[in-house]
């Protein structure tokens, strides 16, 4: 069956930076476009960042252009979301999706 496994989230200071990982099984890796999804307490899940199948193509939300990377690797079925900078109000838990499906999710908590 199809598994999106979160890891990675954590508690950091403002200013510091996180590397958020998704394993993915029971699907071909290589032929779905990835994202990362995050929700803040109280607000609606917003797309973060998006990248193609082979990775050549990427998409961000203007709030953390700059900041955020994503990236993929096929052979290891792994998507990556570095995230640099952190801000208090990238507090989230932050999900993966795939193959119209959803990760448990993984918290991430930028304090002081």
């Amino acid at each position: 069956q199809v598994q999106l496994v979160e890891s990675g989230g954590g508690l950091v200071q403002p200013g510091g930076s996180l590397r958020l990982s998704c394993a993915a099984s029971g699907f071909t890796f290589s032929m779905y476009a990835m994202s990362w999804y995050r929700q803040a307490p109280g607000k609606e899940r917003e797309l973060v960042a998006s990248i193609s199948p082979a990775g050549s193509s990427t998409d961000y939300a203007d709030s953390v252009k700059g900041r955020f990377t994503i990236s993929r690797d096929n052979p290891k079925r792994l998507a990556y979301l570095q995230m640099n900078s952190l801000k208090p109000e990238d507090t989230a838990v932050y999900y993966c999706h795939g193959i119209n499906r959803w990760g448990k999710g993984t918290l991430v908590t930028v304090s002081s």
